[in-house]
């Protein structure tokens, strides 16, 4: 079993993100992560946790919350997590501090990710974000000193502001950091957020995206899913690979067996009752979609066992003209940008 667990508060609302997040209820942090713990052990118990596999810390900004405030939480976490456990926490350059990280690492963290996102200052300025390029650098180097060694760095493309110059140069700020992992996100214009349907703001280039991610594995971090290079992610693997996760926190969505269960979308709300979820069935033709679009964009693949007759035809047309490769029984997607167009082909 995985574990996400959801940190909802930020210091400011960047105007791209759609993610549960709140601004300026910090006074409200104590009884979250009191929450937090009722709703880890109300798990536990139902889904008869043996071990986490792997942690996830989301938001929201966990950096902006006082490190104190995760120990009774990892008290507990701890005890479920095998030894090669691999533990990440997000964090936002400019409150991840050295006392904070070093205060996480010391509580079991053991992988830190940045929301960077640009290195260029009008781009920054842009997608709202609340520190500049010197801050994503001392970030790197504070989690070093609190002896981090897996770094990842998010990165957003797609912008109005972007071009293979300014693109470059991004990734050649990533290979100065001397970084273990990068995340690239294409811009999206999620609805309800600020940007939705200011189409000016993106620019949608397949040619872009191709060349970044050509930029990124010639540094030396090979792409393995649609977004991610480096050293692979555990916890995101997981995810690929359908294995069962649960999630704690308000907005958290998790996994188990054939049904998907979220929290209540409402912070206070949460507070009161943190064991209230809503819960869907998914039906046997719901995952073996899901597995497909998730194994076609990324290392895992798509399992041919998964496929009937008529899927399996369309997997060897694609196999035939090469955009696809087989190997051990699987099907691998060459390109993962042309993935979600694969998948649909396959199951069309």
């Amino acid at each position: 079993m995985l574990l996400y667990i959801h940190i909802p508060f930020c210091e400011s609302k960047c105007p791209y993100c759609a993610f549960g997040s709140v601004v300026g209820k910090d006074n409200l942090a104590k009884s979250y992560f009191d929450a937090l713990l009722k709703d880890l052990k109300f798990q536990i118990q139902k889904f008869k946790i043996r071990n986490f596999k792997s942690v996830f810390i989301g938001g929201g900004t966990p950096s902006a919350v006082n490190a104190k405030f995760y120990e009774p939480l990892f008290e507990q976490i701890l005890s479920f997590c095998q030894k090669d456990c691999e533990i990440t926490s997000e964090a936002n350059p400019n409150s991840a501090d050295t006392n904070w990280l070093t205060q996480m690492r010391n509580l079991g963290v053991n992988r830190i990710s940045f929301g960077a996102q640009s290195f260029f200052e009008d781009k920054l300025k842009f997608l709202g974000r609340t520190h500049d390029a010197k801050q994503i650098y001392q970030a790197v180097k504070n989690a070093k000193i609190s002896g981090f060694k897996n770094i990842n760095i998010d990165l957003i493309y797609g912008t109005k502001f972007d071009t293979k110059k300014r693109l470059s140069k991004e990734v050649e700020n990533i290979k100065n950091l001397e970084i273990s992992h990068v995340s690239a996100y294409s811009l999206t214009l999620e609805p309800n957020t600020p940007f939705f349907h200011k189409n000016e703001y993106k620019k949608d280039s397949p040619i872009l995206a191709k060349f970044i991610m050509n930029e990124i594995e010639n540094i030396g971090l090979k792409q393995y899913e649609i977004s991610n290079f480096g050293e692979i992610c555990k916890h995101n693997l997981g995810y690929w690979q359908g294995k069962d996760y649960a999630a704690i926190g308000a907005y958290a969505v998790g996994f188990c067996d054939d049904f998907r269960f979220t929290a209540c979308a409402n912070l206070e709300k949460f507070i009161a009752d943190p064991t209230q979820k809503t819960y869907e069935i998914l039906s046997k033709n719901d995952m073996k979609f899901e597995r497909i679009f998730l194994g076609a964009r990324s290392i895992v693949g798509i399992e041919a066992s998964w496929l009937n007759k008529h899927e399996q035809e369309r997997a060897e047309i694609l196999r035939k003209s090469r955009k696809l490769a087989f190997k051990d029984g699987k099907y691998f997607v060459k390109n993962f940008l042309l993935a979600d167009e694969i998948a649909l082909f396959i199951v069309g």
